[in-house]
């Protein structure tokens, strides 16, 4: 069983910056592709970016590329997505995920997930 811990959600106005982290209790990534979602009021889980356990090879949702960055300590101990340019519409709650063989946009692929830091970003 991995227990994910995400935090660093908050209030900023729209162009500031947050940086979310995400830790699993009691172990380290090695071995586990970690994704980060976000899920607004009224709308469905939708996939933000991921990372995979091996070469660190990165992947982003359109919507967010060229703003956010997901990065790993060297340790593979905390994942982090840092967020630049920060619009309305990226207010939700990000939930950190993980999966030791998938790490695809797809939600249901994800067997572990954290429960979520809240964002919101006015405008």
């Amino acid at each position: 069983q991995v227990q994910l811990v995400e935090s660093g959600g908050g209030l900023v106005q729209a162009g500031g910056s947050l940086r979310l982290s995400c830790t699993a209790s009691g172990r380290t990534f090695s071995r586990y592709n970690v994704g980060w979602f976000r899920q607004a009021p009224g709308k469905e889980r939708e996939f933000v970016a991921a990372i995979t356990w091996s070469v660190g090879r990165t992947f982003y949702s359109d919507s967010v590329k060229g703003r956010f960055t997901i990065y790993r300590d060297n340790a593979l101990i905390t994942v982090y997505l840092q967020m630049n340019s920060l619009k309305p519409e990226d207010t939700a709650v990000y939930y950190c995920a993980a999966d030791p063989r998938f790490y695809g946009p797809r939600r249901i692929e994800y067997d572990y997930w954290g429960q979520g830091t809240q964002v919101t970003v006015s405008s």
